[in-house]
């Protein structure tokens, strides 16, 4: 007797070969046979007319605070995804003097969108070592399994202290200090190290975030400590300044370490070097025997744009302004008055305040009608210019400013525009295509629990199926490469040899998914976080079953009680003599 054997599925088992049918058997939290399953399962699930495939491993998220606090650890479990890895960028909690809490607080509030707030109630900080954070994550059971890095803004607040401000070049004697916590976090699990060189990143002071201005010897000497662990991943988001020359000491590191780098590949303004550029340089270094991996992301990283979330085109606006700090009550009300919105759709943004790295950015998010889109039910993620504010509005016999006053009045004021501040620089995705066939690639920058009020991108392992797999009309890719992408490839990326394929001995996280029927739901602002704190989410349709170590957790888009999922320590292998017969 199995405890769970899935019936007549179409097998996807993550390694990028064709699908077939076949049965699955679980035994406790291991896969233990595929192909025809004579026994019987104690929970039978038939699968026939289904695809079934390992569960998602999401490798770039922000969790950080929401793992101590939320066992679900939604979106991202709503989305077949049964492991991530957060501490990306550079930003985590760890390791934390007492009186550097607010300072972290803001620190992720400014780059990732996280309510402040929340964060502040949410958290209990029953930790200061990286290693008792760990310790604390362990404590509870989630749906997911979770790994994290130890991120580089923590470890500069904790060695510098008062020190760290943007361009705090540290001594030689700091740099032995942060090598030594990121020794002892990996030591303790971490599965690597973050940091983030990017003026996009900010704090919620607009300050520039620790890792911008370092030096490469403070980033090669953390490096090295980790080559003296022996495992963990150096992932880094940066603006790729040409003087920096950030793929040569990537280069360098990763030959002198054998460890792998990974960074956020984009199109991007911030970027000096075009995404060509950096798929190029990753070539070259590869070439000379490096291990660099580009992060990439399915569609345009978009700002989702509404009265209640965090930016709108008319958030520079004096009018707007004077109602920011209403309830929404009173702001709906006065929105509503034909009076103030006369007032404004006329009034000229101010951007007195807005700091002058991002003034372009600020100057498109109020007036950039061509680059906008109206969101609706059935959203389709790769607009085009026919599709935009502009061309409705025109359309419409209404300005820009008009129309999209009323988009965002939509649905009693929860109307939303959606603005592709990343990746839509040709207005489509055709440039994704190739990469999805490189083995210097790999699918992620998902920012699962991230940019809270402004982005809702942890849904995209479904994106991929719905629109890469089964609806774009141009450029699709298999099925069985998209599940190798975001299994099998981003699992072994970060050590994880034991998940993201379906073969006997590997953990039994497994989604059976109604391709026909898999959809995206249309976004909502939910104030669920402690203290009330927003955050966009997103369901989806189609994810009949999802199963976390042989458990459970996911029916027809409902969790149950099951709760499998835990703390990753460091690489995992295959056991496969645990495999039954």
């Amino acid at each position: 007797m199995h405890d769970i054997v899935i019936r007549g599925g179409t097998i996807v088992d993550g390694l990028g070969g064709e699908p077939f049918q076949a049965d699955i058997a679980v035994d406790g939290n291991l896969i233990t046979q595929i192909g025809e399953v004579s026994g019987e399962g104690r929970e039978e699930i038939d699968a026939s007319g289904k695809i079934v495939a390992p569960g998602w491993v999401d490798i770039h998220t922000h969790y950080d605070g929401q793992a101590t606090w939320d066992d679900e650890m939604g979106p991202s479990s709503w989305h077949g995804v049964t492991t991530v890895v957060m501490g990306n960028c550079g930003v985590g909690f760890a390791p934390a003097k007492p009186d550097k809490h607010d300072w972290l607080i803001g620190l992720m509030e400014g780059v990732e969108d996280i309510p402040g707030t929340a964060l502040a109630e949410g958290m209990t900080w029953n930790w200061e070592s990286f290693p008792e954070y760990m310790d604390e994550l362990e404590k509870m059971p989630r749906t997911v399994d979770v790994a994290t890095h130890v991120p580089h803004g923590a470890i500069r607040a904790y060695v510098l202290g008062d020190r760290e401000r943007p361009g705090a070049v540290p001594t030689d004697d700091d740099i032995e200090q942060m090598s030594a916590i990121v020794e002892e976090g990996l030591r303790a699990g971490a599965l690597g190290f973050s940091t983030s060189r990017t003026t996009l990143h900010r704090d919620v002071d607009g300050e520039l975030v620790p890792g911008t201005t370092a030096t490469k010897e403070e980033l090669i000497g953390i490096g090295r400590a980790m080559g003296r662990v022996g495992h963990g991943v150096f992932e880094m988001a940066s603006d790729m300044k040409k003087e920096w020359n950030e793929f040569g000491w990537m280069g360098d590191l990763s030959r002198e370490t054998g460890l792998p780098c990974t960074f956020a590949a984009l199109q991007s303004i911030a970027k000096e070097m075009t995404l060509d550029e950096q798929i190029a340089a990753t070539a070259e270094e590869n070439a000379k025997g490096a291990n660099i991996v580009a992060q990439i992301a399915l569609r345009g990283n978009g700002i989702i744009m509404a009265w209640q979330g965090t930016v709108h085109p008319f958030v520079f606006k004096s009018a707007w302004k004077e109602i920011a700090e209403l309830s929404w009550e009173e702001k709906y009300a006065k929105l509503q008055d034909p009076d103030f919105r006369k007032r404004m759709i006329e009034e000229e943004s101010d951007y007195s305040e807005t700091n002058p790295d991002l003034l372009p950015l600020a100057m498109v998010i109020a007036n950039g009608w061509m680059l906008q889109f109206e969101m609706m039910d059935g959203f389709n993620y790769e607009p085009t210019a026919e599709e935009s504010v502009a061309a409705r509005a025109e359309a419409a016999g209404m300005t820009g400013p008009e129309y999209a006053y009323e988009l965002l009045m939509r649905e009693d004021g929860k109307g939303f525009i959606y603005y592709p501040i990343l990746n839509y620089a040709d207005g489509n995705l055709d440039f994704l295509h190739p990469l999805q066939h490189r083995d210097d690639t790999v699918n992620s920058l998902s920012d699962g629990g991230a940019h809270c009020g402004t982005i809702c991108d942890a849904a995209s392992p479904t994106f991929m199926l719905e629109h890469w797999v089964r609806d774009r009309e141009r450029g699709t890719i298999s099925i069985q490469n998209a599940v190798k992408r975001q299994c099998h490839d981003t699992a072994r990326l970060y050590g994880l040899n034991d998940r993201g394929v379906l073969a006997p001995g590997f953990l039994a996280d497994i989604n059976v998914i109604d391709l026909d029927n898999i959809k995206l739901e249309k976004p909502w602002l939910a104030f669920d976080l402690p203290a009330g704190g927003k955050r966009l989410l997103q369901k989806a349709h189609g994810y009949d079953y999802t199963i976390k170590s042989g458990e459970i957790t996911f029916v027809k888009g409902e969790v149950t009680e099951a709760r499998p999922g835990g703390l990753i320590r460091g690489p995992q292998t295959v056991e496969m003599a645990e495999a039954a017969e």
